[in-house]
């Protein structure tokens, strides 16, 4: 199989880290962002000319657009794009600022989307290329205190689906990657309420705070390595899903979330049809 060449956000640390170093130690090339190049260096001592250390701030669409391009022109192709970096604002509805929800916004969402916009071009043109989105449990259900970060991750599973069948002709795919917890920092599970950035917490929502925290404290912590490894297997293959969990612990939930949706507007379907009302192409 011929090596591939990725371009990855948010490769200092985490899951991305984990990607990089699984990609670099197969004897694929990557072009490896991170805001700070000097949490790099390891990799580049180790691996030499085949990673690229990038600077970049995802929110900075000149400077993403210019990363892409220098990492195209490095390599003479791109394979993979990995659309990994973004973090979690914490926080009830009530206490966020505009500030703290716009932030969440521009790192999450739109440096998803200028990442793709500027890789696309050249997967267009090589009538090939897999796009990865990370995105997050938090995609699919929501839980008090993640206003903001559901509010991301909703959009980037609506904007990657939209995605896939937008240049499905191209030769590209898309895949969405949707992690429940995963043991990035020290071993342990990280916990949104102590690891995300937080916002002014009100006094009247402590006692959720404290329920949140032990429900997310129960979930399974993941293997990151071990996600890398199944990352591979997934841009190896020439039928890719759309979506796939990794990890375990959260599919029950997600599974009873999704029944009870079902049951929601199935029961509401009387008031379904009384507000589509009587009016038809007969009537009219």
């Amino acid at each position: 199989m011929m090596s591939k060449v990725w371009f990855v956000t948010g490769s200092s640390r985490g899951l991305g880290r984990n990607f990089v170093e699984a990609a670099l130690s197969r004897g694929d090339k990557v072009a490896a962002t991170a805001r700070d190049t000097a949490s790099l260096d390891e990799l580049v001592a180790a691996y030499g000319d085949a990673v690229l250390p990038l600077a970049l701030d995802v929110t900075d669409k000149a400077t993403v657009f210019e990363s892409v391009k220098r990492a195209k022109e490095h390599f003479g192709r791109l394979d993979v794009i990995v659309n990994n970096a973004g973090y979690a604002q914490v926080g009830a509805i009530e206490e966020l600022t505009e500030r703290q929800l716009r932030d969440q916004l521009e790192t999450n969402v739109f440096g998803a989307v200028w990442v793709i916009q500027a890789a696309l071009p050249y997967l267009r043109e090589q009538g090939s290329g897999h796009i990865i989105q990370l995105s997050s449990v938090a995609g699919l259900i929501a839980m008090p205190l993640g206003g903001a970060y559901h509010v991301s991750k909703w959009a980037l599973e609506g904007l990657n689906e939209t995605l896939a069948h937008e240049v499905a002709d191209f030769g590209v795919k898309v895949t969405v990657i949707e992690p429940g917890g995963f043991a990035t920092r020290s071993g342990k599970n990280p916990d949104p309420l102590a690891n995300g950035h937080l916002a002014e917490p009100d006094p009247v929502y402590d006692g959720l705070r404290r329920r949140i925290a032990e429900i997310v404290g129960e979930q399974p912590a993941g293997d990151p390595a071990a996600a890398a490894q199944t990352l591979l297997k997934i841009v190896d293959s020439d039928d890719p899903p759309l979506r796939v969990l990794f990890g375990r612990g959260f599919y029950p939930m997600i599974q009873q979330v999704y029944a009870d949706r079902l049951k929601t507007w199935a029961d509401g379907q009387d008031l379904s049809m009384e507000a589509h009302g009587r009016l038809d192409q007969e009537d009219r």
